[in-house]
């Protein structure tokens, strides 16, 4: 009698979304209070087929407060610029801790991939 050993083998390849996504900010010329301008943004490791990137700014000291964010088309650069989109900037009355939270669209509005960034402020 044989006996026949199958083995099997998977290779999994990383796709840019299984890689991870990345993001960090600078808080840039942003100024405390009156600023409605987003700060600098760096992105990476952000899913084939985005078309917009959706941000979102939560204060981890103030979670109630809505700072909303905006949605910055999406082709392939790693730097978006101060001023990309409107919020309510960061108006702290002690040194705050700030979150946004980037999330990669496809052109339907589904979420590829996603990212978070804290600093503090000022």
């Amino acid at each position: 009698m044989r006996f026949w050993i199958s083995i099997v083998a998977t290779i999994a390849i990383a796709s840019p979304a299984a890689a991870g996504m990345s993001a960090s900010f600078d808080w840039g010329q942003t100024k405390k209070c009156f600023d409605t301008n987003s700060p600098p943004f760096k992105v990476t490791g952000v899913p084939q087929g985005t078309a917009k990137l959706s941000f979102k700014m939560t204060d981890l000291d103030t979670p109630g407060y809505n700072h909303g964010g905006g949605k910055v088309e999406y082709s392939g650069q790693s730097a978006i610029p101060y001023g990309a989109f409107r919020y309510k900037g960061p108006c702290p009355p002690t040194r705050h801790k700030y979150r946004f939270t980037i999330k990669a669209l496809d052109a339907k509005g589904k979420e590829l991939g996603k990212a978070t960034a804290t600093r503090s402020f000022p």
